[in-house]
This record gives structure tokens, sequence and C-alpha cells, in this order.
């Protein structure tokens, strides 16, 4: 048995005073039910995404989706957590447990509630992802910024091309209506310093960060025998997750020796080159971390890609478009709920319902999920079964 995609929920992902991390679960819980056409009476078992680390007080909030439906009630729940990559996590033990049997029909939701904190405390609770022996006083924006100056060593200076990868996603979440920040930005604006776009970690400026959000999305993912019961199902092509070591002096930054060999591995498994994929949703927590993804893709070699970037090849209508829903630049980086709505955006491309994103002719859609500093890598394909 294998698992397949049958609905969908995704919230608008932004700050949202009036609503708990509770209320961002049961939206899109229910969302996806309703997409799906079932009853949480029809659900097997529940898994959540949520990375927290400090960032609320409810650590023990897998259960939290049961009252979204009385269906719910006295099913079994988990909650998942692999740093940036905590959707994703939620996602792969539920296909585990339909591709075993033991599970029929499961309900995944990810989920993140971050704007109530100040800027300093969602970069100390983030910061909980790196190996506090020795990284506990490096914060996220300095641990990519290390990256970006390696890549400008080996192979020549990227801010140019970070710069367009801020400009593209901006462009791109105009068309998202659940993204965050429906804003452009100009690249002289990007590339340049200044009182609104200042340093944060050199050589990133506030331009080549992700956003600070709230947010929740959810799958219902079925086993494939199953299909006859939905009117449309995504299926996953490839599943590979990969862990690296996490202390940063155990690896060479410039290898992104985890996402290479997911990606590698998504491609055997698939029976799939870069150039049959239709689309990527990567993990673009900081521009430099998209520009490395389109190397570990094989759309350029080694050091090539700021280029290809540059060129145009990763925008709509380019040899590869990334992240059309904006990416976590834009779209918004809810920690749990990035993994889990990059497939929801797949499963939309791939069936033809990514309404203004859509991507005509879209067959196969790739996405990468990182945790950490290329310490855990989800990648996934997903390809039409039923439409």
């Amino acid at each position: 048995m294998e698992a397949v995609i049958v609905g969908w929920g995704h919230s608008k992902f932004g700050r949202f005073d009036a609503l708990g991390l509770e209320d961002l679960i049961h939206s899109v819980a229910r969302e996806a039910m309703e997409s799906a056409g079932i009853e949480g009476k029809h659900v097997d078992a529940v898994w959540l995404g949520h990375f927290n680390s400090g960032l609320v007080p409810d650590t023990f909030c897998s259960s939290m989706v049961l009252s979204a439906d009385p269906g719910l009630r006295f099913k079994p729940a988990n909650r998942c957590e692999n740093a940036c990559a905590t959707g994703s996590a939620a996602v792969y033990a539920a296909i585990d447990a339909i591709r075993s049997g033991r599970v029929r029909v499961a309900l995944v939701v990810g989920a993140e509630k971050m704007t109530h904190q100040s800027t300093a405390g969602v970069t100390r609770a983030l910061a909980g992802a790196g190996y506090q022996k020795d990284e506990a006083h490096v914060s996220f924006p300095e641990v990519f910024a290390r990256y970006a100056h390696a890549y400008a060593h080996h192979h020549g200076d990227p801010v140019e091309a970070m710069a367009h990868i801020a400009v593209k996603n901006h462009e791109n979440a105009l068309l998202n209506p659940l993204a965050q920040m429906h804003r452009p930005l100009e690249l002289d604006y990007c590339l340049a310093p200044s009182e609104k776009n200042p340093m944060i970690a050199p050589p990133l400026k506030v331009t080549d960060c992700s956003l600070i959000s709230d947010g929740a999305a959810a799958l219902v993912i079925v086993s494939d025998d199953m299909l006859s019961d939905f009117p449309k199902a995504a299926g996953f092509r490839a599943w590979q997750q990969v862990n690296d070591y996490l202390p940063m002096a155990a690896k060479d930054p410039i290898a992104f020796a985890g996402p290479r060999r997911a990606i590698a591995q998504a491609f055997r498994q698939a029976g799939v080159t870069v150039d049959d994929i239709s689309l990527a949703e990567v993990h673009d927590c900081f521009t430099i971390a998209e520009l490395m993804m389109v190397e570990a893709l094989g759309l350029t070699q080694p050091g090539k890609a700021r280029e290809a970037v540059i060129e145009g090849q990763t925008r709509r209508g380019g040899k590869l478009p990334v992240n059309l829903s904006g990416g976590l630049k834009s779209k918004g980086h809810p920690v749990g709920a990035t993994g889990v709505s990059m497939l929801v955006t797949a499963a939309r491309q791939v069936l033809g319902e990514a309404g203004d994103m859509q991507l005509p002719g879209a067959s196969l859609a790739l996405t990468a999920n990182m945790g950490g500093d290329a310490v855990a890598t989800y990648v996934s394909i997903v390809e039409a079964v039923k439409n």
C-alpha cells in the first residue's frame, strides 16, 4: 500500500494576534477534512508537527487536534519535531504508518505561533535547533552567514544572486493569497544595506531572511486502495529523509552534503532527473540556502548557481521555477507548518488547483524541507494520481 494526499487545508501566514496555536490547528484540520470529504470519525490517527522550542508554553499539544471534530476524540495523536523540517517529519510518520498497513486514513497538521514573541525571543528559540554544547550563542542568521562566506570563498560573491532570489520570491508571493508578504522588492533595495534593510549577519540583510510567522497547514493522507472513495489524489513518487551531523564543525558548509544526498536519493527512487521536475519548493530560510539548493538539485554545476539565478532560470517560465508560493522568504515560515505547507503547494500544483500560482502543465513537483544547518532534509516528489 502507498500513501496519497486527498485533501488539504492551509491558513494564511502572517501575524494573528487574536488567534492562538489551537485556533490555527483547528482551522486547517477542519479545512483538510472538508477538502477530502471526510469527518473526524473516518480518521485513524493524527500527527502534529510543532517545533515550539519555547515559543509557546504548550509542549503537550498533539491532542489539540482532536477537538477540531468530535469524531477525532480518542484517536491516536502524536507530536513530531525536527527543527525547521518538523512538518515533514509529521508527514513522513503518517506515510510510514499507512505503508505498514496500521493506518488507512491519517490527518497531519503542522502549526506554529511565533509573532507574539519579540524578534530576539524568536531568534533565541530557533537557536535551540543548534548544537547547544558549542553553538548555543550562534544565531541562525550567523550560521547561514557562514554558509555565504564559504560560498564566496570557493565560488565568488553570492550577494547579487541572493538579491535576485529575494526579488523573485516576493514577486511570486503576489500571486499567493495565503502568503504573509504581498510587497514587491526592487533589486537595488535588496543589494544595498540601508536603514530599512540593515545588515543582520553580514552579508545577510533583512531582505535575505525569512519571515517570523503564525500559520498552519494540514493534509489528509490515505492508503491508495481507497482511491475510488475520493475525487482527487496526489501521490508520492519519492520520499527521502537524510540527517547529517548536528555540530557545524563536523560538516563542510560548501558541500551541503545532507540536501545533496537527499535530493539524489529522491531522484533515484522516482527514476527521474532534475530535467523532469516541473517546479520545486525549497527551503529558503535565508536566500543563500535557496542558492545552494539550486546547486544541490543539479540544476547547475557547483559554483554556477549565481549565473543561473541572475539569468532567471529559477523564475516562473525559467528552466526550473523555484518557490512559486513565495517561499519562506515571502510566504512565511511558521516553523512547524513549513514542510506541510510545501506539500500542500505541491499537491495543488500537480492537480491543477493552485489558482493564480498555477504553473501550466505541472506534472512533478519537488519539495525540499531542511531543518537546522543542513542537518535534517526531507525531499518529496509529488505527482497526480487521480484528478
